[in-house]
């Protein structure tokens, strides 16, 4: 039996070379193509000794934003002194470290959205989750909020630019005349897995108690009807809830989102049950803010409670 002969013809070496210059004009052809972002990874680059740290997405870690460099300032200017209970409409500008402004076309689409913004006050009673509109000039972004409290609010900015494809963090501060609390309010000190508000029973329920720091925590959210009825769950940027972790000192957060990644197939419309898993570093008093659409109407519900050593 004779060898298979792998010599090709001069036709077939033409038809080989042909689809080869093919293959490489459309791999060039789509390596110049602009990709809408004049910023490289390069300007996203953190040369510090603590630089952000990203985790994996189907684990979050809290992301200890204040005490970490980010590669993007962030500023904040408002058209008159913010008050509590009065709208509050602010400019926040981004930037790199280098100073080029971060616009619409520099961004990827996280969660439904372009920019978020986790806005929270001393008590840690008054989350607040706010999605700005890019301004004319770039690298400004516009929005507006009503602060419920006087104190100093933190304002937590969450992106993904498109040269790096990884989430970034950034922070600043807010002024807001009015009363508040310099620090965790009484409900802090009350520390609940459960929670009640506008007709319905919310629970956040841990695998495993106490949380500890360092390991992973499997929580269980479930919502009740209290007339016994069906729970009105609708999506709320993308996921079927969404869930916010902070501190006492307010020094970072964690977003996390439902296990649950099909949306297609909705939770029990009576007796919904959403997972989480997260993983804390520190000890300490922490509250975790749910946020929830039910018939359109978009809820907030704290949880507080302890991290263990």
């Amino acid at each position: 039996m004779n060898p298979a002969r792998t010599d090709l013809t001069p036709t077939q070496w033409r038809q080989v070379g042909l689809i080869t210059l093919v293959a490489a004009g459309i791999f060039l052809t789509f390596r110049w193509l602009p990709t809408g972002t004049n910023l490289s990874h390069m300007d996203f680059r953190v040369t510090a000794k603590n630089p952000i740290d990203f985790c994996d997405p189907l684990n979050p870690q809290f992301i200890p934003v204040v005490a970490v460099a980010s590669p993007v300032t962030m500023t904040l200017v408002t058209d008159a002194p913010p008050a509590a209970g009065r709208d509050v409409h602010a400019t926040l500008t981004l930037r790199t470290a280098s100073g080029k402004p971060i616009a619409p076309e520099d961004l990827l689409v996280s969660n439904t959205k372009l920019l978020h913004l986790l806005i929270i006050d001393p008590s840690l009673e008054d989350y607040q989750h706010v999605h700005p509109e890019p301004a004319k000039t770039p690298g400004d972004w516009t929005f507006t909020f009503t602060p419920r409290r006087g104190g100093e609010y933190r304002v937590f900015a969450d992106f993904t630019p498109a040269a790096t494809a990884r989430s970034l963090y950034a922070n600043a501060e807010l002024s807001v005349l009015g009363k508040g609390e310099a620090g965790p309010s009484v409900s802090f000190l009350t520390k609940s897995w459960t929670a009640e508000q506008a007709g319905f029973d919310f629970a956040l329920t841990p695998a495993v108690l106490p949380v500890r720091a360092g390991q992973t925590a499997d929580l269980k959210f479930s919502i009740t009807n209290e007339k016994g009825g069906a729970v009105p769950m609708q999506l709320v940027m993308g996921a079927f809830a969404h869930l916010v972790a902070f501190d006492a000192a307010r020094s970072g957060f964690a977003h996390i989102h439902p296990m649950e990644l099909d949306v297609t197939q909705p939770p029990d419309a009576v007796h919904p049950v959403l997972n989480f898993k997260i993983t804390i570093p520190r000890a300490g008093t922490y509250v975790i803010w749910a946020q929830v659409n039910l018939a359109g109407h978009e809820t907030f519900v704290p949880f507080w409670f302890d991290v263990a050593p």
